[in-house]
Formats: structure tokens, sequence, C-alpha cells
């Protein structure tokens, strides 16, 4: 069972995906905020397993909560779910540790799934939101990383920022599809992910990948 707490100050918004999450036999609504402060108390009270966190809420925002909560509750898994597409909230969002970033435009089914996603230790990204994070690279200056990253994995990694599907990357790249297999597989050993998502992530927080 996933045990989540649901933060929206909004109260329609809220009662809205707790009567959808609890139509759902393995997902179990635990608490509800609807501003910091609440948060932190219902964290000790209720125990969740993921935050669904919305970023516009008082006494503290959902930015900031999800850096005291990957701080302090560590195990617990952060879903950002919010209307803000600004490349200032994504990137901050993502820097701070959540594990997920969606728009509400997104259908309640895919919101659900994304629930299960990052309580398997895994990550998600809106894919709207994909193309931002190659721009974000690319206003970065090159920095260096204890993780050695061979030239073609950099490609790679590059391409899975971009969104690309393993056809794609291996069309651009001229490889077959079976060694670009062979690379993201070496690229999610190097990074200690699970998942495309969770390599892009890891990727931004740590800007693995040097300018083109």
């Amino acid at each position: 069972m996933i045990n989540v707490l649901l933060v929206d100050d909004h109260a329609v918004l809220r009662d809205g995906m707790k009567n959808i999450l609890e139509m759902e036999d393995d997902i179990n609504v635990v608490g509800e905020a609807v501003n910091g402060n609440e948060v932190m108390t219902q964290l000790s009270a209720c125990n969740p397993d993921v935050v669904l966190m919305d970023i516009n809420i008082p006494d503290k925002n959902g930015i900031e909560l999800t850096a005291i909560l990957k701080k302090d509750y560590p195990d617990v898994k952060v879903l950002v779910l919010t209307m803000h597409s600004h490349d200032e909230y994504f990137m901050a969002a993502i820097r701070e540790g959540a594990d997920g970033y969606l728009l509400k435009d997104l259908p309640s089914e895919q919101v659900v799934e994304a629930i299960r996603t990052v309580a398997k230790g895994e990550s998600i990204i809106d894919p709207s939101l994909t193309k931002k994070l190659l721009g974000y690279y690319n206003q970065k200056q090159e920095s260096k990383s204890q993780t050695e990253l061979t030239e073609r994995e950099k490609e790679v990694l590059i391409c899975l920022v971009s969104g690309m599907s393993n056809k794609e990357i291996g069309e651009k790249l001229f490889i077959s599809d079976k060694t670009v297999k062979i690379h993201v597989s070496k690229i999610y050993k190097k990074l200690n992910v699970k998942s495309r998502s969770q390599a892009i992530i890891h990727a931004v927080q740590n800007q693995l990948v040097p300018l083109p």
C-alpha cells in the first residue's frame, strides 16, 4: 500500500484528487495539508511514502518544503503537481531533490501512475518539460564531475535529456538500437539510477553533460 500525503491549499482540487486516489486498491490517502506548517505536522503523524506537493501554498512554498523533506525525511518521495511550467520553478524543484514534476493539466490516470513510479524509487518528469532540461544545460558553463562518462555516453545522455527514443538516438549517432541500449545501461550503472527520468534528473542536479 502506498501512503500519500496531499498538499494543496485549494479544497476543491484536493478533494478531487483524494477521491481519485481512494478508488485505487494500492493507494491510501493518509493525510492532507494546506500550508507548510501542516505539512511538517502531518509528516510525523501519518508517515507517508509519497507527498503530492503543490508549489503555491502558504507559510513555506512547495520548493522550500521539498528541500526540507529531502534533508530530514530522505525516504519520503516528493512528487510536485503544479500549474507552473516556468523554468525557474521546474529547475528549482529538481535541484532541491523532487522525485517528479507534473503539471495539473495531465489526465488523472497519469498522476496515479506517477505516484506508483516515484514510490518504487524511480523518477518522472512531465513530458512537456523535458526539452527545458536541454536548455538548462545550454545556460551553464561546463563543469567537471566525479562520474566518468565516456564521450559517447555523454552524447547519449544529451539525447536522453532531449526526450529521444532509442531508435532516434541510434539514427542521430549512427549506431544500432542494441548499441544504444548498451550505452544507456552503462549510463544507468555509472549514475546509480534505474530509469530514464531518474537519469535526467540526476544529470540536471549534477550538471554532468558539458556544453555541446
